[in-house]
């Protein structure tokens, strides 16, 4: 059996009707797991398992939409899984919210809870969902897609930066108090991807020149270079990692 065989297994990710979403359902599909698309409209994630019960075989996907600000609407989320695949073995945490872009002085309240709320708290809500059957197991594991951003300051999206830096934490805490039973927590933290997120940030050609200029790989990301890491945290090649954070950046942060 491969290291990274996930047959039986059952994938539920927040944010996966495109960007990296997306490409880690599609990756972990490929590894023999079935796959939950969620994200906030039901017909985008209806398309996106469609594409992937074409290419891997009806029964590998199903869609739930729920919005990451709304917990009931994640309760149900969750316990529509279960409904349809009796079990969850692997959560990734990878919708956020970004709705500020400018300095940290200028930001409205509402905007900062906004992006503390969907970005750390949401997290939350989801993974005191999904924990206790994986402790029944004495096994899972959860990934939370941070970012870059939680490793460096920044004078656009300050808040955003503390969101994702927060989700490093709360995965050395969770890391902590999951282990011993047997429940692997870690992120993942992506330099720049081309996503439809990240626009403001690659879309402006001269400004992409310039941080392509300074990236040793002389490039940002895409989606599918980044679902990789995702397959290895679900998968037992990732058996002996907890609580780290797994930086992939093109080597931005060196």
């Amino acid at each position: 059996m491969s290291l990274f065989d996930l047959t039986g297994k059952v994938v539920l990710i927040t944010g996966s009707s495109r960007g990296i979403g997306l490409a880690s359902a599609i990756a972990c599909a490929e590894q023999g797991a079935k796959v939950v698309i969620s994200s906030r409209k039901q017909d985008a994630c209806d398309a996106a398992a469609a594409d992937i019960n074409a290419r891997f075989g009806e029964g590998t996907a199903i869609a739930v939409a729920a919005n990451i600000s709304d917990k009931a609407g994640l309760q149900a989320l969750v316990d529509a899984t279960r409904a349809a695949f009796g079990r969850i073995d692997v959560l990734v945490c990878n919708a956020a919210s970004n709705p500020y872009y400018g300095p940290q002085e200028g930001i409205a309240d509402e905007q900062f809870r906004k992006i503390l709320d969907n970005n750390i708290v949401s997290n939350h809500w989801l993974i005191t969902m999904v924990a206790p059957e994986m402790k029944e197991r004495n096994e899972g594991s959860i990934v939370i897609v941070s970012s870059i951003g939680g490793l460096r300051g920044s004078t656009v999206i300050g808040a955003y930066c503390i969101s994702k830096a927060a989700d490093m934490q709360l995965a050395r805490n969770l890391a902590h108090e999951y282990g011993p039973h047997g429940i692997r927590v870690n992120c993942i933290a992506p330099g720049l991807i081309k996503t439809d997120f990240a626009r403001a940030l690659w879309e402006d050609e001269a400004a992409a020149a310039q941080r392509n200029a300074t990236t040793p790989l002389r490039r940002i990301g895409e989606p599918d270079e980044i679902a990789g890491a995702v397959v290895y945290l679900a998968s037992r090649a990732s058996a002996f990692m907890t609580g780290q954070t797994m930086v992939i950046d093109g080597g931005v942060t060196i």
